[in-house]
């Protein structure tokens, strides 16, 4: 069962980590990455497939060990204190750990037995906890019969049977329908609320947006921009450009004139849409003008705030989705 964090722990980050490395064969999948994660605060690390976010996430809940570098849970060190660390994290990974021969209610049960709770208090959790997910209609339904979001929020609740005070949330809403994010958004809102600290994983810059107080930024293994989703943005420039092309086999040579024009390098994030992070807006009248010339016609465009993906894509010359590697470092 989870335990109160004492007075030395609270007085710690919840996670502290410096050098870290995790190397696969030829492939530094984690590259000395650094971490200070403060207590109560959501914490996204932001990254693509193949970035090494769940890799860094099994490091820092003792699942795998570091070829290199030190960590810290509230101030307990995961190399030679794992058990005390494992009293003190839950974790959802990106797989449902249920067993789908059991209903909703036997799932929870079980595992709130397993962490030590008695027969009618584990019975009491585990109603607590479907009703606070918005499950209580499904409790005696079999799990192989619920859809994925259902799973979702099911695996979710059973991570929180003991109310663990450091959560690790590894990818939660990854193919999730919008409804059925945005609940687990407010579940997870709901969590820090109540004093959990979240350390959350994701390749949705919305999300990082919406949850997270700090995001790491993390490509090919390393950190490369670290703060507030703020500061982040405000790091590359102070607007945003959003072109919606009239022909979509224009948007090849559009993106070429943004970066003669503009010097910066555009987002194609539609077949048609097209999204610039901008330091000077009086740019657009320059660019306006050379799509005019080239005879490449706009149904629309406006300047904005830049987003999340303009960060990303500034800060390592991708989108945010195009790092595909095959597995899920």
């Amino acid at each position: 069962m989870y335990r109160n964090l004492t007075a030395r722990e609270l007085s710690e980050s919840a996670i502290k980590a410096q050098g870290l490395v995790k190397i696969f064969g030829d492939k530094r999948v984690v590259d000395e990455i650094d971490l200070s994660v403060p207590a109560g605060k959501v914490y996204g690390i932001l990254g693509p497939n193949g970035a090494g976010k769940t890799t860094t996430i099994n490091i820092l809940t003792t699942l795998l060990k570091p070829d290199g570098g030190s960590a810290w849970i509230f101030g307990h060190d995961i190399l030679k204190e794992a058990d005390t660390i494992r009293q003190l994290i839950g974790l959802t990974g990106q797989y449902a750990s249920l067993d789908e021969n059991l209903t909703a209610f036997e799932n929870l049960y079980i595992f709130a037995r397993l962490l030590g709770f008695t027969h009618a208090n584990a019975g009491q959790k585990a109603y607590a906890l479907l009703s606070d997910f918005g499950l209580e209609d499904a409790a005696t339904k079999i799990v192989s019969k619920f859809s994925g979001g259902m799973r979702r929020r099911l695996d979710l609740a059973a991570s929180l049977i003991s109310e663990p005070p450091l959560l690790f949330l590894d990818e939660p809403t990854t193919g999730l329908d919008p409804y059925t994010r945005s609940q687990m958004w407010n579940v997870i809102r709901r969590l820090v609320d109540q004093g959990t600290t979240v350390l959350l994983t994701t390749q949705y810059l919305d999300e990082a947006d919406q949850l997270a107080d700090r995001i790491a930024v993390i490509d090919h293994g390393k950190v490369v921009a670290e703060g507030t989703p703020d500061e982040l943005k405000k790091s590359v420039g102070s607007t945003s450009l959003h072109l919606q092309l009239t022909r979509q086999s224009d948007a090849e040579k559009a993106m070429g004139m943004i970066k003669r024009t503009l010097g910066t390098e555009g987002a194609l994030t539609d077949k048609a849409s097209i999204s610039v992070p901008m330091k000077d807006p009086d740019g657009v009248f320059d660019l306006l003008l050379v799509f005019r010339d080239a005879g490449i016609s706009l149904t629309e465009f406006s300047v904005q705030k830049p987003t999340l993906d303009e960060v990303f894509l500034t800060i390592t010359g991708h989108i945010a989705k195009e790092q595909q590697t095959g597995g899920n470092a």
